[in-house]
């Protein structure tokens, strides 16, 4: 979407005149004048819990089901790069570790969106829906520019970083071509958290099922040169990527286009011109969730150079952890955005005891989810890593131990990522976003990166010290994190002390 004062081209209707392009108001819109302004009538205990959970899992389930779609795409890019070697697994590993930093940064700048859409849409304020619309894409897109910048010239500073030369050559092949797709990534991220925050994510889960199709059709074909299609090897993953990710915005957008209500907000006249309130107030409540996404992708970023320092196998054996628990980590994503929609409307409504059982709510279903999967990886650990790694391979067994190795630390690390994941979103529906920052820089660079340095080289116990260190930070993170929640909601009802997020500032 362009930043600009003039729309891109769509269907020429007035929304004071068009029925279809200003629909009656969605009654999700407005605010019931019966019950604004206080909290929700008490119910019995086990009845508040009974209901807040179904209306959790209600919005976190689509959510869930759509990011588990969306991780498919890049699975299927470390599943099909396996199967090429340990060397371009390595490469496109070490590439996608610093597209994903900079996609998460840029993602967490837009993340606020969401947050601060709900609360609007709570206050029936459509004006204000529009402008945050066309602020999320400003930011998008200015992230987008400078991050595709820094991925293009990222070569001389890995080979600075002490990375294998030839695995630096072909990662910078790979990121040659991935770069440019950050745009349109950051753009759907936009739309995805504007419609969480109007509680309509459904067109996502369709869409990022359609791409998955898609990605395993185009990685075949341009690594094989099927369909008359060049044969790219590794390259033809990182083209395929970026053409799912341009093909997926468009078919978002034409899909917000299909729907009266979501039509009307994208058809807005805010939507279409600067608001410098609402760009200011994305960015304030963006900048500290970025840079507490981008303290969590660092950490990781980090450990995976420090373990591409130990040679190629164990920086494949990396990658595929890292997308094994990336998979899990989905689950916890979804239900930490659900339950910060959640808490933005009861914490506005001045409701902190509701705040509180819901991000509680949360954290629990966050832990049970992880501790089934746990199960999974402690039983049959060589069939998950199986279906990243075939064992034909030359060179595969090492590879395969080594993860093999890595996901009995993972079934605890997991649990410990879904807490830390979920305790940020539910304090950034409180409206903190500095303080699950703060908590990131002491549990990840000052537990986690120096207790994974030492048990790895100090103590000699290579990539799996390495795992180590990055569960005991994420232990702490989350251990701070829920601590901070529990003292910010307090124990029983009432209003809270500070708004969800900044007020729009005096025109």
């Amino acid at each position: 979407m362009s930043t600009g004062t003039t729309p891109p081209p769509h269907p020429s209707v007035d929304p004071s005149t068009d029925p279809s392009a200003n629909p009656p108001p969605d009654p999700q819109d407005a605010p019931d004048p019966a019950t604004a302004g206080r909290p929700e009538p008490r119910r019995s205990g086990p009845l508040r819990w009974t209901r807040g959970s179904r209306a959790l899992l209600a919005l976190a389930g689509p959510l869930v089901l759509t990011n588990l779609a969306h991780v498919a795409l890049t699975t299927v890019d470390i599943v099909m790069l396996g199967r090429l070697g340990a060397t371009e697994i390595a490469a496109a590993g070490l590439a996608l570790a610093l597209f994903n930093q900079l996609r998460t940064t840029g993602t967490g700048l837009v993340t606020g969106v969401g947050n601060l859409v709900a609360e609007a849409r709570v206050r029936g304020d459509r004006d204000r829906i529009g402008a945050l619309l066309f602020a999320g894409f400003f930011w998008a897109t200015a992230c987008g520019a400078v991050f595709c910048a820094a991925l293009l010239s990222a070569g001389p500073l890995l080979l600075l970083l002490g990375q294998d030369p030839a695995v630096v050559e072909r990662a910078e092949e790979f990121l040659t071509v991935l770069a440019p797709g950050m745009l349109p990534c950051l753009w759907f991220q936009t739309l995805r958290h504007f419609t969480t925050g109007l509680k309509r994510p459904g067109p996502l889960l369709a869409i990022t099922l359609a791409s998955v199709g898609l990605t395993i059709l185009l990685n075949h074909a341009l690594i094989h040169g099927e369909f008359g299609l060049p044969a790219l090897g590794a390259t033809g993953v990182a083209v395929a990527t970026v053409t799912v990710f341009l093909l997926s915005f468009l078919a978002f957008v034409a899909v917000l286009l299909r729907d009266p209500l979501l039509r009307s907000h994208l058809a807005s006249a805010s939507a279409w011109s600067w608001n410098g309130d609402a760009v200011r107030s994305v960015w304030r409540l963006g900048l500290p969730i970025a840079g507490t996404y981008a303290s969590e992708a660092g950490f990781f970023s980090v450990l995976t150079l420090l373990v591409g320092t130990l040679g190629a196998d164990a920086l494949a054996a990396q990658t595929v952890l890292n997308q094994i628990v990336y998979i899990v980590f989905m689950v916890s994503a979804g239900l930490s955005h659900a339950a910060s929609v959640h808490i933005s409307e009861e914490w506005g409504r001045g409701d902190r005891a509701a705040a509180r059982r819901t991000g509680l709510l949360g954290t629990a279903w966050g832990v049970v989810a992880t501790l089934l999967v746990a199960l999974v990886y402690l039983t049959v650990p060589e069939r998950v890593v199986s279906w990243f790694l075939p064992a034909g391979h030359a060179g595969a067994t090492e590879v395969i131990a080594l993860t093999v190795t890595g996901l009995s630390i993972a079934a605890l690390l997991q649990v410990f990522d879904a807490v830390q994941n979920i305790g940020n979103g539910i304090l950034r529906g409180t409206g903190d976003t500095a303080g699950p920052f703060r908590t990131s820089l002491l549990g990840y660079w000052l537990i986690g990166l120096p207790a994974g340095y030492l048990l790895a080289v100090t103590a000699d116990l290579g990539v799996a010290g390495v795992w180590i260190g990055q569960t005991l930070g994420l232990a702490a993170t989350a251990g701070l994190l829920l601590l901070s929640f529990l003292r910010r909601t307090g124990s029983g009802p009432g209003r809270a002390a500070t708004p969800t997020v900044p007020e729009p500032e005096p025109s």
